[in-house]
């Protein structure tokens, strides 16, 4: 092991471990109000009428005609509405805030509000919209010629649902003015993007507004964008009122009405000639929900990943991203690859077994190596350790020798288990590092000695203070203990980007080991010294090209291997996992128990959404599935036996040889279990997640999807 790998103590131990640590709904405030949303409750209507009852002496009604700036939260496209306007588009969309000094009386004003509405026809399903957000398409080698000149076209079209982020803690934000500034503080990723949001719906310069992280109980990418929506309504309401305003939502409304990971349906069609691939025409359709919020490039992402990791010279992708009358999809951990690997894994399982092969015996026919064209024609410029990683896992779990036992099973309890292989790129996707973050971040020593480092980057329980400070701390060659690092607050921190893409560690640690190289050999003792760094693209990478869709789209990419084990009792069709394990290259780990803790929660999250985390909404468009007692997600409990294991595999240009990590984990997870079941129920399978009832009616011969 490395030693900047081995494990120290959590910068924030001590204040969460000690109950110090304060969350957003503990920050109270002199002359605070609370604030509730009054949400639609139509798909699609027009508002023709708010009836309004009186409103006790301190109690505000905020809605769009308290907008000083624009009435739209820049996220990608300014499309989402602060609030809504003469329509609302989805069950959920905000109408309103009703504010005032106490819970209850503003939850019974918001209950006597009336809004009349003119209802209008919704869209809800995907394969009926004819609004597509975003579209695009790439290929490389003749795919025409390839489907043409084949011996057969294998078509199949594979479907997944939501998934929700399940964070331990709520959505929720405080803003209140001050000497002509807002200041929004709470739970969130990205300060900077909660900046520019709301300097943009107050119509006010960046400077001034102020925005402060407080420490976050869990995002997995629910708290990227959707923050900057609230923060929005939020900060028009503390302005109106000239108070401060707080709004934390309860668990039902945090699950209805906030952003999912995207539903999908990716068709495949595989030409195989001589008992070869030799092309893929891919399309995929991706629910954005009413609006685009960061359809684009969680689309692009999917994109890139859809044919895995395999080497097809003649592919052909294209992705739309439509709108549908459902609450908005937005970033969630792997961010649109776990779709489309979810894919490609199982089509590649399926033509191997129509060709009579395993399906490892056929995928590992077209593993992609170093210096091999990636999907958009840039390359992988480092070692694929796939190969190494198979080996290891059918080490740990005798899989070939399984997958041979559990064929044909009869009986009440038949086994199965099954395999997925793919990666993650690792940061932000195509030149948006280079022409959008341009990451800066900041050290200062301080005359004492200690080093503080500055940076906009949020923990979110996944340990980035304590990397970052081991970072510095061993590249200065000074003790842990040294170096601090404080939730970001914008007045004091540059802008290093915002904390997704598996980009923190890699990027900005990247920046900081750098400043902390050039910190030493300045050092003055005594003296108070601030050494600053700004983001580069390293020389070898191939420049990408939206417009065609061509280059590098990711600097490097980590790498992983699943296996699943279950047992289906076929009485009652119920599955027990009996095992799951995962090979993963991240690179060097900056410290193995953070490593292995994002590799074993991850792994698991990638299970609920393979094995249980169903929701989907009713036939007025609203969420069905919004408590914990109708979403069901996993627990140490339904998977005893989880195994992961780190393979070294450095990256020349990530801090100390770091990649990105905190995505790759839950991506390969779906493919493997569902190929797990299909090895125990002896039938091709094509939805996640695949639930108990979906085993049921397999066993019952019913619908096999």
């Amino acid at each position: 092991m490395e030693m900047i790998s081995k494990s120290t103590k959590k910068k924030d131990h001590e204040a969460k471990i000690s109950g110090r640590a304060l969350y957003v709904d503990d920050h109270v405030m002199d002359d605070m109000l609370y604030g509730r949303l009054l949400r639609s409750a139509k798909a699609k209507a027009r508002v023709t009428r708010i009836i309004l009852p009186a409103l006790p002496t301190g109690y505000f009604v905020v809605d769009k005609n308290d907008v000083t700036g624009e009435n739209r939260v820049a996220i990608i496209v300014h499309d989402t509405p602060v609030y809504a306007e003469d329509t609302v588009e989805y069950v959920g969309e905000p109408i309103l805030m009703v504010v005032g000094p106490a819970v209850k009386e503003v939850e019974r004003i918001l209950h006597d509000i009336v809004v009349i509405y003119e209802e209008q026809v919704p869209i809800l399903d995907m394969r009926q919209s004819d609004t597509v957000f975003f579209n695009y398409n790439y290929a490389k080698g003749d795919i025409e010629q390839a489907l043409k000149a084949a011996d057969y076209v294998f078509i199949e079209t594979f479907q997944t649902g939501y998934q929700e982020q399940a964070y331990l803690e709520t959505q929720g934000l405080i803003a209140y003015p001050h000497a002509g500034r807002m200041t929004v503080r709470g739970s969130m990723q990205c300060p900077y993007y909660v900046h520019a949001a709301v300097a943009n719906a107050l119509g006010c310069e960046e400077q001034d507004v102020q925005v402060i992280q407080d420490v976050t109980g869990g995002a997995f990418g629910g708290k990227e964008a959707f923050p900057s929506i609230l923060a929005c309504q939020i900060a028009v309401a503390a302005k109106k009122a000239n108070k401060p305003v707080k709004v934390i939502f309860d668990r039902r409304e945090d699950m209805e009405f906030t952003s999912k990971r995207h539903p999908s349906l990716c068709t495949y069609k595989v030409a195989i000639k001589n008992g070869e691939i030799t092309g893929m025409d891919i399309d995929v359709l991706f629910n954005s929900g009413a609006y685009t919020t960061l359809s684009a490039v969680v689309l692009q992402r999917g994109l890139i990943c859809a044919n895995g990791v395999y080497r097809i010279d003649n592919l052909r992708v294209a992705g739309r991203a439509a709108k549908t009358n459902t609450v908005p999809c937005g970033a969630y951990r792997g961010f649109g690859a776990p779709q489309t690997f979810f894919a490609v894994e199982m089509v590649m399982a399926h033509i191997a077994k129509k060709m009579g092969l395993d399906s490892l015996e056929l995928k590992e026919k077209y593993i992609v190596q170093q210096s091999d064209a990636t999907s958009t024609s840039g390359k992988f410029h480092f070692h694929v350790p796939l190969p190494e990683m198979i080996q290891r896992l059918d080490e740990l779990t005798d899989y070939r020798a399984k997958r041979k036992l559990y064929q044909n099973q009869t009986g009440r309890y038949r086994k199965g288990i099954g395999m997925s292989m793919f990666f993650h790129g690792c940061g932000f996707t195509g030149s948006g590092e280079r022409d959008i973050i341009k990451a800066v971040a900041r050290i200062r020593k301080n005359a004492a000695g200690t080093v503080e480092i500055l940076v906009s980057n949020t923990d979110m329980g996944q340990g980035i203070k304590t990397t970052f400070c081991k970072i510095v701390a061993d590249t200065l060659g000074i003790s842990y203990d040294k170096v601090y690092i404080d939730n970001p607050d914008t007045d004091r921190v540059p802008d290093s980007g915002p904390t997704v893409a598996s980009r923190s560690l890699m990027t900005v640690g990247g920046l900081l080991q750098q400043a902390a190289a050039k910190l030493k050999q300045e050092w003055i003792e005594g003296e108070e010294q601030v050494i600053e760094e700004h983001f580069s693209e390293p020389d070898f990478v191939i420049p990408f090209s939206l417009d065609e869709f061509k280059g590098d789209a990711y600097p490097t990419y980590s790498w992983s291997v699943n296996a699943i084990e279950v047992e289906v009792d076929t009485l009652t069709a119920t599955t027990k996992i009996l095992g799951a394990w995962g090979i993963f290259d991240v690179g060097v780990p900056v410290d193995m128990n953070i490593i292995q803790g994002q590799m074993q929660g991850g792994f698991l999250q990638g299970i609920g959404y393979a094995a249980m985390e169903q929701m989907d909404y009713n036939e007025k468009g609203m969420i069905r599935n919004n408590s914990f007692s109708d979403y069901i997600i996993p627990t140490a409990l339904d998977v005893p036996k989880l195994v992961t294991e780190i393979m070294n595999n450095p990256y020349t240009h990530g801090p100390y040889g770091a990649k990105g990590a905190g995505e790759l984990p839950l991506v390969g997870a779906a493919p493997a279990y569902v190929e797990a079941m299909e090895n125990a129920l002896g039938t091709n399978l094509h939805k996640a997640p695949f639930t108990q009832e979906d085993t049921m009616r397999v066993l019952q011969g019913g619908d096999k999807r």
